[in-house]
């Protein structure tokens, strides 16, 4: 979904000023200029301007995760981040997942292992979980890492591990356990970007 330019209020047209500024976001791959005021959130100009409503508004204090999105590969809540801050820098959203009509590989195995219920918070989970495959493929440990793990290695992605890096992403319905399973099937995928240990996520 492309989305529609930024209205008038959001500042596409609108000068900047002390209170407004002007800055340039790759977003999903599509370069927007846009001028907005100080205080607005990534979340917020998503949503209201540039009609790319997938990133879920929860608790608007960083603890659900509902609003995880992808800032130059990483994993962030923009609902914490000023847009201001973020000129110049590439976002991907859930839009901005699938690769025209194919899906990524976690939408696939979200679909595959119904990993979800209401659906509120998919969009953050998928993103994060985006994240985590990355984060895991570069090496980058967690908490429940083996101190005795290559750091030069990707992170075997066993259940814990999962558990562990999507701790941030809530889920009301409780659809964890499928969740975790779905990771697990998207980073042992061909089209994943870090292996998993099957025996320690059972089909």
């Amino acid at each position: 979904m492309e989305p529609t330019p930024p209205p008038a209020d959001g500042g596409g047209t609108a000068p900047a000023t002390e209170q407004r500024s002007e800055l340039v976001l790759h977003v999903n791959d599509v370069a927007y200029t846009v001028t907005v005021d100080h205080r607005t959130t990534v979340l917020d100009l998503l949503r209201e301007h540039f009609s790319l409503t997938g990133a879920k508004k929860g608790c608007d204090h960083g603890q659900c995760g509902a609003c995880t999105v992808l800032v130059d590969g990483r994993r962030a809540n923009s609902c914490l981040l000023l847009a201001v801050a973020q000129d110049g820098r590439r976002l991907t959203t859930v839009e901005g997942l699938a690769d025209g009509e194919r899906l990524h590989p976690l939408q696939e195995a979200f679909l595959e292992r119904d990993a979800f219920q209401c659906g509120y918070c998919t969009p953050g989970q998928l993103c994060s979980a985006a994240g985590v495959l990355a984060e895991a493929a570069d090496g980058f440990p967690s908490h429940v890492t083996p101190a005795t793990a290559d750091p030069a290695a990707p992170v075997e992605l066993t259940a814990d591990e999962i558990r562990e890096r999507m701790s941030g992403n809530l889920c009301r319905c409780g659809a964890y356990p499928r969740i975790v399973e779905a990771v697990a099937d998207a980073g042992a995928r061909p089209g994943g970007t870090a292996r998993s240990a099957d025996q320690e996520v059972a089909p």
